[in-house]
């Protein structure tokens, strides 16, 4: 999956910094290969159900927004320490950096 943020800023939502501040984390995004196409990769091995979906661009993790009850997307940030995401939905393609609260552009 080709995320093309190669030097891009991110927009800080809630911060002090400059609104033009760049997320040093993007040096984390890699081309990825979804670890599911069918869902979320952690509600599928449980039967259980997503909202919205999240891939993360460091390894491929496919999982459910924090607006599911399972908040798969946030759990693998906080085990893995990957805090680059983008919206794996059809016709999105926003990008949200956990660690700095802070959406790219």
């Amino acid at each position: 999956m080709s995320n093309g943020i190669g030097g891009k800023l991110g927009r800080l939502i809630g911060s002090d910094q400059p609104e033009d501040a760049p997320c040093v984390h993007v040096s984390m995004v890699r081309d990825v290969t979804p670890s599911s196409e069918e869902g979320c990769e952690d509600c599928l091995k449980i039967g259980d159900q997503w909202v919205h979906l999240r891939i993360c661009l460091t390894c491929g993790h496919v999982g459910c927004c924090d607006s599911s009850k399972n908040r798969h997307a946030t759990h693998h940030y906080r085990e893995s320490g990957h805090p680059i995401v983008q919206s794996f939905e059809p016709g999105e393609e926003w990008i949200w950096c956990y660690e700095d609260s802070m959406l790219i552009e």
